[in-house]
């Protein structure tokens, strides 16, 4: 018999999903957030997968997690500390516990806790009985036995019935936040509309885990958010790696050039390729190469025919390119590689993120190879900056490295989708036919970009490549003052970039005790950290850069307004470092951490309090 239940309201929720790999934590924390986003509330996501395939079961090592906060306002981070925890057995409550907020609600799987678990999780007593969680709001839920009574009538064996307890799960937590699960029933039919059988058994394991939930004393308190009140448009929940193949889409549609990306599969990078595969109808085409240098040398035959030409990939795959990269720069190609960068060095912590591939793509080519360098900041403007990445490319002729990380690829969050037609134009410089002024190196006087002739043109025949080139005429030279000219042409080129892309934005004042500054996935922290401390009467701002190569025409002007400059990044000091080389007038203290984790708004609060 249901109960009455108490309604609090609340301004955002975060709920952590936690257990095994392959209990369904991911498919969980997904089905979670797409309904947040057709109850009409923004969200952001944040993944966490181990980095083995099949880790030990019962292990630490082996735990994965998906967190999800929900709110009525903009929701920039995923939250510091987790108000539902979700654990599925022991090790991922001992692995998860020191993320949950005193007080948080914890629902754990009790029939997972058997001695050989906990012991293998290293606790040394039942945490479940030893008093340890009395902090908490524990609901000791017997998922997995309530899971197989659930199906048991639709004659499913107990090893198909346990594929099912994180379904269980994401009904009760349905019923702490008070929702329907009509949009899950849904996603159901769709999924197994060649199963029906399935269907069936989802749809009652989600029932008993609402119906559980309904008659648990101590989960007779819910939560009721208010529909964000977001601009009118079009929305979807969107990871940064989806985002990202949506910005090339909208990129070549807008250019007029077919869209081409040879790439070799790389986590975090790979649903980048797996994304662009299935959208063929939209001209897309798409090579899985055999290996990273087959892959960006496809993409550079691609451009050299007129293609929007793209490849991805990670900090590892990134070091294997570099060779090609020059090539794009000697041949004055655009290309756009993207780089979602993960834990390193080596393979490194490939399902972890960092930014400390930053160097790597500033400086990791032989000779002087410059590069555009741009980074995306969340996963949705992740599609932004994929398309400003590729009309900078474009119209520049050049290179272009696109900085995203394994937080903001994997992560999602809520996405107004754009009409194609309103974003800004692309204007490729390609050659018309029987151009008689045409010279493969021939330059616009004030950008130094060449043109683009593309193979079967009449008139334009043409012959690029990677040894060094005669100014205009493009016949190769080993001539010392050309080298040096052309050297200088191709740095100048990259440099001219900045009176194309936007001044450098301040949060805050543009004077002031504290200029904080970031760049790249770390956006949404240190926003939410300055704005705290705005709030209170300190003097602090923000300078979150997402162009980094050239930086933008104002740094040295807004660097200038301030006693103290702190660089925060997820590495060792890159970004810190670039700066130093760049405008040495100032000052840097600088804030790192390499632990594969992201900042927490309540660490950095701490530290800027103690500089001002």
């Amino acid at each position: 018999m249901n109960m009455k239940v108490n309604t609090i309201e609340k301004e955002d929720v975060v709920v952590k999903f936690v257990g095994d790999s392959g209990d369904g934590m991911q498919l969980a924390g997904t089905l979670f957030s797409d309904t947040a986003a057709l109850e009409g509330l923004d969200l952001a996501t944040f993944p966490d997968y181990p980095a083995e395939i099949r880790a030990p079961h019962n292990t630490i090592a082996g735990v994965s997690g998906f967190q999800v906060r929900i709110g009525k306002k903009k929701i920039e981070t995923t939250g510091d500390a987790v108000d539902i925890l979700v654990a599925m057995n022991p090790a991922s409550l001992k692995a998860n516990l020191k993320w949950t907020r005193p007080g948080a609600t914890l629902i754990v799987d009790a029939d997972s806790f058997d001695e050989a678990a906990i012991k293998k999780a290293g606790y040394s007593s039942n945490p479940l009985d030893d008093d340890s969680l009395s902090g908490y709001n524990l609901i000791k839920a017997p998922i997995s036995s309530m899971t197989r009574e659930a199906v048991k009538p639709l004659g499913f064996d107990l090893k198909t019935a346990d594929k099912t307890r994180n379904v269980f799960a994401l009904g009760i937590v349905y019923h702490i936040v008070n929702w329907k699960p009509d949009s899950t029933f849904d996603y159901f039919k769709l999924k197994f509309k060649k199963k029906p059988e399935l269907v069936d058994a989802n749809k009652a394991v989600l029932a008993g885990g609402l119906n559980y939930a309904a008659n648990v004393e101590a989960l007779r308190t819910v939560y009721h958010i208010t529909k964000a009140k977001l601009p009118a448009g079009k929305y979807r929940n969107i990871t940064g790696n989806v985002a990202t193949a949506w910005g090339f889409l909208a990129a070549s549609e807008r250019s007029g050039r077919p869209l081409f990306l040879g790439s070799y599969p790389i986590t975090p990078a790979t649903e980048i390729l797996m994304e662009l595969s299935r959208h063929k109808s939209l001209g897309a085409k798409v090579f899985q190469a055999e290996d990273e240098i087959a892959g960006i040398c496809s993409a550079i035959g691609a451009s050299y025919t007129g293609s929007l030409a793209l490849t991805t990939t990670s900090g590892p795959g990134l070091s294997l390119k570099s060779e090609a990269i020059g090539l794009a720069v000697m041949t004055e190609l655009p290309l756009v590689i993207v780089d979602v960068q993960r834990g390193g060095p080596s393979t490194g912590l490939p399902t972890k993120s960092e930014q400390s591939d930053l160097m790597q793509a500033l400086f990791g080519r032989n000779g002087e190879a410059p590069v555009v360098v741009v980074a995306a900041s969340t996963p949705s403007d992740c599609f932004f900056y994929a398309y400003q990445a590729s009309k900078i490319a474009m119209e520049h002729m050049t290179p272009v490295m696109l900085m995203t990380d394994g937080s903001l690829g994997n992560g999602s969050q809520l996405f107004r989708i754009p009409k194609v037609a309103d974003l800004p134009d692309i204007n490729p410089p390609i050659v018309e036919q029987n151009d008689k002024d045409f010279k493969p190196y021939r330059r616009n006087a004030e950008t130094f970009v060449r043109k683009w002739a593309l193979p079967g043109t009449i008139g334009l025949r043409h012959r690029i490549g990677g040894l060094e080139k005669e100014n205009i005429s493009g016949n190769v030279s080993t001539d010392p003052a050309n080298h040096q000219l052309m050297t200088d042409l191709r740095e100048a080129k990259i440099q001219k970039v900045a009176d194309f892309i936007p001044l450098q934005e301040i949060v805050g004042e543009k004077e002031g005790d504290v200029l904080v500054v970031s760049w790249g996935g770390t956006r949404g922290t240190t926003q939410a950290a300055v704005e705290e401390l705005q709030q209170a009467g300190k003097k602090i701002s923000l300078a979150h850069f997402h162009y980094i190569m050239p930086l933008p025409k104002n740094t040295h002007e807004v660097l200038a307004g301030f006693k103290k400059i702190i660089v925060c990044e997820l590495n060792s000091g890159q970004f810190v470092n670039y700066l130093r080389m760049k405008e040495p007038e100032f000052s840097y203290l600088q804030y790192n951490k390499v632990q594969g984790l992201p900042f927490t708004v309540n660490e950095l609060v701490t530290k800027f309090t103690e500089l001002l």
